[in-house]
């Protein structure tokens, strides 16, 4: 014999080794889940706000179109104006109409974005409670 005793571990602690490594792969897994689901969640609100951009990039591109079509047709007006009363007439109109349309398109593009952060808040809300 070479004088050495055989190391047995006691049963005692191989079970609380088996029960720690059980509740440490138990630990990880949840972590796991939750990074996953933390993922899923930021795409989906990565895409909400892609949805909204867009959404708010053809109101603009809209206003934009709408805006430069009153202008053509307020120069057309102009060409054709006899006099400068007639000219001072379709200046004083044309301001008063682009004023309007102004103070609606801010109304509007005001509330779109009320509702993006509405729909933004509501996504995060969901998320922190899905966790």
């Amino acid at each position: 014999m070479d004088g050495k005793l055989p190391y047995e571990i006691p049963t005692e602690m191989r079970e609380f080794a088996e029960r720690s490594v059980e509740q440490a792969r138990k630990a990880f897994d949840g972590f796991i889940g939750a990074a996953q689901k933390a993922v899923d969640n930021a795409h989906g609100s990565a895409e909400s706000a892609r949805a909204n951009t867009q959404e708010a990039t053809r109101k603009a591109i809209a206003f934009a179109e709408s805006n430069i079509a009153a202008t053509f047709d307020f120069a057309q007006k102009l060409v054709k104006s006899k006099d400068l009363a007639e000219v001072m007439q379709h200046q004083s109109d044309f301001l008063k109409s682009q004023v309007a349309t102004f103070q609606d398109q801010i109304k509007e593009l005001g509330s779109a974005a009320q509702n993006a952060a509405a729909k933004a808040a509501d996504s995060v809300s969901k998320a922190t409670k899905g966790n």
